[in-house]
């Protein structure tokens, strides 16, 4: 229903509502209002009303929020109304020019999005909405206020151009940000360029708050220029310390002339004192340098900087910029990451530099080492005292700064050393003087613990940064004097348990043993298996395994530990600790369990560790009473069971090692799990403590889902299916009607069948005897069917909860569904034969959990997209009898979902719908080609095939769509899986040779004349030699063609930089 509003007021009332009122269900009105105003008749007239009687700048902005939203909708307004409503616009903000700033930033949004939709249309032979760059350059010939308009309308634009919109097909947008880059941008940029001499030459009155704005907003330009996707690659803000911006060849010219870069250095000189008082005291300025100084080893290898004459001074004052921001913590932390980035490569490039002249990392890389420790000592006291938050708890910065500081710190490690052992003996000394203080003060005990996790953070970076550094036997003995520190800690942190714990010394120590692990014990342990039983041995040790021997050296001086497998014990011995004392805080139980699960993945540690009491006794008592995370307490979270996962996987590899054929070890060790389940199914038939039994079950699956993923032989996987079939596996199907709509019960249950049915390592080949597989894929397709029909039930869900209560569920299912199809061990075509509707019913799931999604949700979730169409992929190439068999309009949901995935930017889903599409035409065409030759034994098929082809017949647009867009990305698009797409394009030509004749005319007319014949021959060359079948041999040749084809379509369409390369729209 569409609001008729009698008044300019109630509509000025409407906009204090929307944007400064504080009612919240005034807001929410307002909001539905303006939504409603959009959809009516009227909307135009009331935003021309807003706009030219509106009293406040709140109107004006509704106005244009109206307008944006209009000219934004999938079905366009008319080509003339469009071009009236960037008309008034321009003249608007010409005529008004001291609007509000966010007015005009608005209304010049609606002239970018106006302008980008109406790209390629056409009117008069003359493409209407590129005028935009000629009207803007009137602007610019105004007042300073005309020319900051003109100046944001450019920069608007070239933004806009650049902003994916992800509910467009993303080859729309390619295209159409390909055309602009290579018919305006080069001159958008060189007209800002233009305007910046110009301040140069004739200096503006900066203390005008005006000509200031003007300077500001034209750097703002050029910067949007420069920041322009060119090749489409979207490349991650985050990382872009290691991308390179892809300028197009014809902008060379412009970076080679140094009065360019000379221009922006002369800027920098003379705006800084008025235009940034602050200076680098701005942590956007801040940052943005620390870029800068990180993209310098970027682009310029060591061995040219040390070359540079200014060198020393440079990396003198780069030096002390870096020591300063080191101690200046609390200050922008996350600009840190780009001045270690410098360093850690200056670093590392050390080994490589042949030139004689001295590079001074050996005099600047300590000093830089020492500040990073220093500082981050210092600020423990002022953490603490303050109640800041403390840099510790942000783990994945301080473990990116330490992956960082790693290789800096073995520059001159001698140094780094040194200053490390001072600190920890004296701050391990100060930590047991208040440890036995009768009065120990709870903050000062608070700085120690948090300076002593420093430490121990710092020593096991620095010996893990051995493997990043060429590393000597000093280095080595160095180590070891390190590593012995936090050993005795350790000792003195468990034995003093559970007085003197703590959580963030505990998590550094883990960090500690994982890089000791890497460095001593994990990949190095073949080569080290000689490593000294006695000191007094050491000499007879071979060389290669001298340099480990030095580590142990020192270490079996002071704490027995002589080898690997000592250390080993203490690994265990610790991890054992810590699952006992540490049953309730999850941070530091799931990264112990990380820890041993790390441990477990290599086949030389396994037959080592389960050597070792400590392993004997957790395979033997994985019970709550022994490891209270085991345990189903109310006051934990559910999502903290996830790490019982890791657990079960870890200790069914350490079982896996002596387990051979013997069941009733494996009997024994299922022992507390076939008590668990025994305690459920007695409540379930009770109807008590639903709740426990809940929470008893989630664990139960993430348990077993742990033990499933570990059995990687038939023999032990069989025993497992023997324990859990037919006993177990109808109470997590129970369990699945009761808690349907309970993600935290339901997706632990989807994912333990998911990891059931794989079949990893040929596991689920069972003997030919065995009904097994056929007994699995049964009990899957209850579960399936079940939770397929269960979830229909929820009705319509809000976009917050469509994903974890339904969207999650239904891709474990596909998943768990493509294993079955893929794994070899079901004879689908048995249950037709023997009147089974299990296959069928799963697909009829399959089917209405999918007509649940939309296709926005198909490919927004990425986890459901990787699900959903490697299934299809499956279901195309095996069952294309259950495809045929679809009703028309389900059929049509799926094509068309192939058709939005063949644009997406994941390779996997593209190049999945590629195959599927190809299975499809491949079917359709043998089809075709089997007409008139209808043996008796083919009548069934043929029936299939008519079907299929009638639906073609009745919907031809869909395939021409497809072979548009599969032409569109191998044309214009940065094509990644060029095989995949030649694949079903070849079978899309054959079908509708037609259609393809008018997409190839129509491409080639939208040419100028000399470029047509050239075209012309692309497209004879791409057919040369493809004969009328789907051949091997004949697709084979037709991909080779292809990719000619591509190459010199792309130089055609390159070689004359002033016409518009993309006439064409092949999405229409």
């Amino acid at each position: 229903m569409a609001l008729h509003f009698q008044s300019l007021a109630e509509l000025e009332v409407l906009c204090t509502h929307l944007y400064i009122g504080t009612d919240l269900t005034q807001r929410i009105e307002a909001e539905k209002a303006l939504l409603e105003l959009i959809d009516s008749p009227e909307c135009l007239s009331k935003c021309q009303l807003l706009l030219e009687q509106g009293t406040t700048s709140y109107a004006q902005l509704l106005a244009a929020t109206c307008l944006s939203k209009l000219v934004s909708r999938v079905s366009p307004l008319p080509i003339e109304q469009r071009i009236d409503i960037r008309n008034y616009i321009l003249n608007y903000v010409a005529s008004q020019p001291k609007l509000a700033p966010f007015v005009i930033q608005a209304l010049i949004q609606v002239i970018a999005k106006i302008t980008k939709l109406g790209w390629f249309e056409v009117q008069k032979d003359q493409f209407v909405f590129r005028e935009i760059i000629a009207d803007v350059k009137k602007f610019l010939q105004g007042t300073v206020e005309h020319c900051i308009i003109g100046v944001i309308i450019l920069s608007e634009l070239t933004q806009e151009m650049n902003l994916v919109d992800y509910s467009r097909p993303s080859a729309k947008h390619r295209k159409i940000a390909t055309s602009f880059r290579d018919t305006s941008l080069k001159d958008i940029l060189m007209l800002a360029c233009s305007l910046l001499k110009e301040v140069l030459a004739k200096p503006l009155n900066l203390q005008d708050q005006s000509q200031q704005n003007l300077v500001m907003q034209v750097l703002k330009l050029v910067l949007n220029c420069l920041n322009f996707d060119f090749i489409g690659s979207s490349a991650d803000e985050s990382a872009d310390d290691l991308c390179t911006v892809q300028i197009p060849t014809t902008w060379r010219t412009i970076f080679l002339e140094p009065a360019t870069l000379d221009l922006f250095f002369n800027l920098y000189h003379s705006l800084p004192p008025l235009l940034s008082q602050l200076g680098l005291s701005d942590p956007g300025n801040y940052h943005e340098f620390c870029r800068f100084l990180a993209r310098l080893k970027t682009n310029y290898q060591l061995g040219e900087l040390v070359m540079v004459k200014e060198y020393p001074e440079v990396i003198r004052l780069i030096a002390n910029f870096t020591i300063t921001s080191l101690q200046h913590w609390e200050f922008a932390p996350n600009s840190v990451h780009y001045l270690l980035t410098l360093w850690q490569r200056m670093v590392a490039s050390v080994p490589f530099v042949k030139s004689t002249e001295p590079h001074l990392l050996d005099t600047y890389a300590p000093e830089i080492t020492k500040a990073f420790i220093t500082s981050r000592l210092e600020s423990v006291a002022i953490v603490v005292r303050d109640n800041l938050d403390d840099p510790l708890d942000d783990t994945a910065t301080v473990f990116q700064q330490l992956e960082q500081l790693c290789t800096v710190s073995r520059c001159e490690y001698e140094k780094t050393c040194t200053l490390l052992v001072q600190l920890f003996d004296q701050n391990a000394q100060n930590y047991q003087k208040l440890l036995h203080s009768p009065s120990g003060i709870t903050v000062d005990k608070a700085i120690q613990e948090g300076r002593l996790a420093w430490l121990v953070y710092l020593v096991g970076t620095v010996v893990g940064g051995r493997l990043t550094y060429t590393s000597t036997d000093e280095h080595d003995a160095m180590d070891g004097e390190l590593s012995c520190r936090v050993f005795q800690l350790i000792s003195l942190m468990d034995t003093g348990m559970p007085q003197c714990s703590n959580e963030k010394i505990e998590l550094a120590i883990l960090w500690f043993l994982d890089q000791f692990r890497k460095t001593y014990v994990g990949d190095q342990l073949q080569r080290t298996s000689k490593v000294v039983r006695l000191r007094s041995d050491v000499s007879r040790v071979p060389e290669k395994s001298w340099k480990v021997v030095k580590v142990y050296a020192r270490m079996s001086e002071v704490l027995g530990i002589t080898d690997d497998n000592h250390v080993l014990e203490t690994f265990m011995t610790k991890i054992v600790t810590n699952l006992k004392y540490w049953g309730r805080c999850e941070p530091v139980i799931s990264r112990t369990l990380q820890f041993l699960n790390d441990l477990s993945v290599g086949y030389i540690l396994l037959k080592k560790l389960v050597k070792i009491d400590a392993v004997k006794f957790m395979l033997k008592n994985h019970t709550s009473e022994h490891f209270p995370f085991l345990g189903i307490c109310d006051s934990s979270s559910l999502s903290d069971f996830r790490c019982r996962t890791t657990f079960y996987t870890a200790l069914t590899r350490l079982l896996m090692v002596d387990l051979g054929e013997d069941e009733d070890e494996f009997e024994n060790f299922m022992l507390p799990l076939t008590v668990s389940f025994e305690t459920v199914l007695q409540i379930f038939n009770n109807n008590f403590k639903q709740e426990d039994v809940k929470r008893m079950l989630i664990g139960l699956a993430r348990d077993l889902r742990g033990i499933a993923f570990a059995l990687n032989t038939k023999t032990s996987y069989t025993m497992l299916f023997d324990w859990i079939y037919p006993t177990y596996l109808p109470i997590l199907q129970r369990a699945i009607e009761r808690w349907y709509g309970e993600p935290a019960c339901t997706t632990p249950i989807l994912k333990l069948m998911a990891e059931l049915m794989q079949n990893r390592s040929q596991r689920l080949n069972f003997d030919v005897s065995s009904p097994n597989g056929i007994l699995l894929f049964r009990e899957a397709s209850k579960m399936i069917c079940t939770y397929g029909n269960q979830i229909l039930s929820l009705g319509s869900l809000s976009k917050d909860q469509i994903y974890p209560m339904k969207l999650k569920g239904i891709s474990i299912c596909y998943s768990a569904l493509k294993s079955a199809l893929c794994g070899n061990y079901v004879s689908f075509g048995v249950f037709k034969l023997y009147g089974d509707n299990h296959f069928d019913n799963v697909l009829q799931a399959f089917v209405k959990m999918l007509l649940t999604a939309s296709h926005s949700d198909l490919l927004q979730y990425r986890k459901l997209s990787q699900s959903y169409y490697p299934l299809l992929e499956s279901l195309t190439q095996d069952h294309m009898s259950f495809i045929t068999n679809l009703e028309p309009p389900v059929l049509l949901y799926v094509l068309t979902s192939i058709s939005e995935g063949l644009t997406t930017l994941d390779t996997l889903v593209s190049s999945s719908c590629c195959t599927s599409l190809d299975y499809i035409v491949t079917y359709l065409f043998k089809h075709i080609a089997k007409e008139g030759k209808k043996p008796l034994r083919y009548r069934e098929a043929t029936r299939a095939g008519q079907r299929l082809l009638h639906f073609m017949q009745q919907n031809p647009d869909v395939l021409q769509q497809m072979m548009s867009v599969l032409m569109n990305t191998i044309v214009f698009e940065d094509c990644r899986n060029q095989w995949s797409v030649s694949r079903p394009l070849l079978g899309l030509i054959l079908l509708n040779e037609k259609y393809f004749g008018e997409l190839r005319a129509s491409l080639i007319s939208s040419q100028p004349l000399p470029k047509q014949e050239v075209l012309a021959q692309c497209f004879r060359n791409l057919m040369e030699g493809v004969e009328q079948n789907l051949s091997i041999k004949n697709r084979d040749r037709f991909t080779q063609n292809l990719s000619v084809f591509r190459r010199d379509v792309a130089e055609v369409l390159r070689s004359d930089g002033s016409t518009d390369p993309c006439g064409l729209d092949m999405m229409s």
